[in-house]
């Protein structure tokens, strides 16, 4: 009799609703294993990642034993798999699932002669993955993959992984901007009020490549922050030049930070990019803040120019008066002690002269002082923001 007749017999007389160690009370033993082949998508914004895996598990049922049966029997029957019991596993942390259908019914189910039986299909799942983003993107993250009985207790089914290899990924396969750093296959238990039913959790400890992140953030940031020190060497009379520079970098910057959180969910805690960007934008607000201060004490002298000239031109005056005075002193019209008064106010106009050149004297300073300060502070910024969010 040919083999598949064979099996067709058998199923005449199986029940698909009764587990195959049923009549032996014990809980069938139900070996998983995943073969990644994509991996990737990785989304911080809606907390989940794509995958496109086989599901492989492998069961013993002593209903399929038969002298007859010689060979494996390898079938892509939709019926096949309806008519026999299979494990009833679901993924507890997916979002979405999708079983391919192209060109086929992705579905394999194997037979051997022995009654074992390999059951293994091709699935699109989107699984969810709590991230904590307090150091991205310099961060590592733990995403995992979770397989449960849903409807047979730890009575009737028993979940376990393969002894060896239990989770492989595919050749080839890489990730655009994590590193898989290993993978950890454990055991789990979920327990509900009508129940405990069998789980498996395959964990993928995954560390963030910072290369597209340094070059798109962390670079552009920096060139800005040093393009706004321009400013400390330009002069300080230079109003127009030194305020569009200072405006344009303080919106540069700010535009950048816009577009990196608008890919990022709107989490309650701060991240290691909003430390950066927050501190590069108050340099350059800062730069700014520097420009308007220096160039305020370097026009307050001359703000009082009509002041000084008028000075000047009432100590001309003082001056023709006091010849006119010391002449009629020493023709005895006027008293010496008016004439030492004129001498003295002439002398209140030179310091207060000297007083206004020092000023604009200080306010170069201030430049000079921040062409070292700020590169300085921006550089002992760098060594804590980079030395904190990099370590293990």
């Amino acid at each position: 009799m040919d083999q598949l007749q064979i099996l067709d017999n058998l199923l005449t007389n199986y029940d698909r609703r009764s587990t195959p160690t049923n009549h032996l009370n014990n809980a069938t033993k139900v070996v998983c294993e995943l073969y990644i082949r994509s991996f990737g998508s990785i989304s911080p914004a809606t907390m989940d990642y794509e995958v496109d895996l086989y599901l492989r598990q492998k069961w013993q049922d002593e209903r399929f034993k038969h002298p007859e049966i010689t060979e494996a029997l390898d079938l892509n029957d939709p019926n096949l798999v309806k008519a026999i019991w299979k494990p009833e596993v679901y993924f507890p942390n997916a979002k979405h699932a999708e079983f391919q259908f192209v060109t086929v019914p992705n579905v394999l189910v194997r037979i051997n002669p022995d009654g074992e039986i390999l059951y293994m299909l091709r699935l699109k799942l989107t699984f969810s993955c709590m991230m904590d983003l307090s150091k991205f993107p310099l961060d590592s993250q733990v995403c995992t993959m979770e397989v449960a009985s849903f409807s047979k207790t730890t009575e009737e089914l028993r979940l376990e992984w393969k002894s060896v290899n239990p989770v492989l990924m595919g050749r080839g396969l890489r990730m655009p901007q994590f590193e898989i750093v290993k993978i950890e296959a454990s055991d789990c238990q979920e327990s509900f009020q009508i129940g405990n039913y069998s789980c498996l959790v395959a964990s993928f400890f995954l560390s963030r490549s910072v290369g597209f992140h340094l070059v798109q953030s962390y670079l552009p940031t920096i060139l800005i922050v040093v393009i706004s020190w321009v400013s400390f060497w330009m002069d300080v009379d230079s109003v127009p030049g030194r305020t569009t520079l200072g405006v344009t970098t303080l919106l540069a910057v700010s535009s950048q930070s816009s577009g990196i959180q608008s890919g990022l969910p709107q989490v309650s805690y701060v991240k290691a990019i909003d430390v950066w960007m927050g501190t590069c934008t108050a340099f350059v607000f800062c730069a700014l803040l520097e420009f308007t201060f220096v160039n305020y004490m370097f026009r307050k002298p001359a703000q009082s120019e009509r002041h000084k000239m008028k000075r000047k031109n009432l100590a001309g005056a003082e001056n023709g008066e006091a010849g006119g005075n010391a002449k009629a002193a020493a023709d005895g019209d006027i008293p010496p002690e008016a004439v030492a008064l004129t001498s003295a106010g002439l002398q209140a106009h030179l310091h207060h002269h000297r007083i206004e050149t020092e000023q604009e004297a200080f306010a170069r300073r201030i430049d000079e002082i921040c062409r070292v300060g700020f590169p300085a502070v921006f550089a002992v910024f760098n060594a804590m923001y980079w030395s904190y969010y990099l370590q293990a």
